[in-house]
């Protein structure tokens, strides 16, 4: 059986050897809220396939999300990375030798550190014949880090061809007169690092672990970045649901990336448009709004922050831990990145 580490974070620029002496928190769960009993799942139809091996969440933390600049400027970044690492190895208890492999998600490259996932993980006393590899796909590398740890141990033990040749051509800018972006309703440059542990079901009930949410469908989706540079969420959407079988009806827990305030905005107003799925997606009929008081209901990037290789797994934990407090069964998780790129992907909730 297969057991996969995935890590995801921003690359920091370093020359300090400083030791860390900051602590990992659980993924978007505080301790009040850890507190909060469970709410009962409610009873839908299951994503299980036939035949196919169900890959779960076991747990996930993150270091702080800092400013840019600040507390982390003189750290490495496989330090941080390392940091949260040495976290969801206390809070999970794994022990280092089920671990088949390591998988990190970066955006900046750091030239001293080609492969940050092997560094963090000899850092973190990792056997030095445990593989690891790095992965860069703008703002959803870490999606892209967790989606082929999936992979991975759903298929086998080798690293599967995917997606990760699709990188950010172009950069965004923001042309006046129409230009609406300013520092206050955008993302802030944001510092920190996040892990997840997920691996087969079978493997996590055998080592007495009980999983917060299943790892289902997803997708990969690129459009035009002179136009539709952060509309992937509107691209993704749509194609995962069809691809589970689901409506949005059917989500109770919806986690989007907020770039900037209006990224979501033109979201939202090209998926609620007859107009533009027809002349722009090949659709007959719009997407749909996701309702609101389902939406990012534990506040998004804007208020969090966004350390650009770290937020797909902050993502996606917020979805499980919703699901299982609010009592959902499916949450949907959708990010957009540069280059004119998206992802989207459902997260089923553990039963109890």
């Amino acid at each position: 059986m297969t057991s996969i580490l995935t890590y995801t974070f921003k690359n920091l620029p370093s020359t300090s050897k400083w030791a860390l002496r900051f602590s990992v928190r659980p993924l978007s769960c505080s301790s009040q809220l850890r507190a909060t009993p469970a709410a009962q799942t409610k009873s839908k139809k299951t994503l299980a396939k036939p035949n196919i091996r169900n890959v779960v969440v076991v747990d996930g933390v993150r270091t702080p999300f800092l400013l840019s600049g600040t507390s982390y400027k003189d750290l490495m970044p496989h330090d941080v990375a390392r940091a949260a690492l040495l976290g969801l190895l206390h809070r999970t208890s794994v022990p280092k030798e089920v671990v088949d492999y390591i998988i990190f998600g970066t955006v900046i490259q750091e030239v001293k550190t080609s492969n940050v996932a092997r560094e963090a993980a000899l850092g973190a006393g990792f056997s030095d014949k445990t593989p690891a590899h790095t992965v860069t796909m703008a703002c959803i590398s870490a999606n892209q880090a967790m989606t082929t740890g999936k992979d991975t141990v759903t298929k086998d033990n080798g690293i599967r061809p995917s997606s990760l040749e699709q990188m950010a051509k172009l950069k965004p800018a923001f042309i006046k007169p129409y230009g609406t972006v300013t520092a206050a309703n955008s993302s802030f440059l944001t510092d920190g690092a996040s892990a997840m542990l997920i691996m087969a079901e079978e493997k996590a009930l055998a080592m007495g672990y009980k999983p917060k949410a299943y790892l289902r469908d997803f997708v990969y989706v690129s459009q035009d970045p002179k136009d539709q540079l952060l509309l992937g969420p509107t691209y993704a959407t749509p194609k995962v649901l069809e691809k589970a079988g689901l409506t949005l009806n059917d989500v109770d827990a919806f986690e989007f990336h907020e770039a900037f305030s209006g990224q979501i905005l033109a979201n939202f107003k090209a998926m609620d448009s007859d107009w533009f799925a027809q002349n722009y997606m090949g659709r007959k009929t719009k997407v749909g709004l996701p309702p609101l008081e389902k939406f990012n209901t534990w506040g998004g990037s804007l208020s969090l922050g966004h350390p650009f290789g770290a937020t797909g797994c902050r993502l996606v934990m917020a979805a499980a831990n919703r699901l299982r407090k609010e009592g959902g069964q499916y949450g949907l998780v959708a990010a957009c990145a540069a280059g004119g790129q998206g992802h989207a992907m459902i997260v089923e909730a553990y039963p109890k």
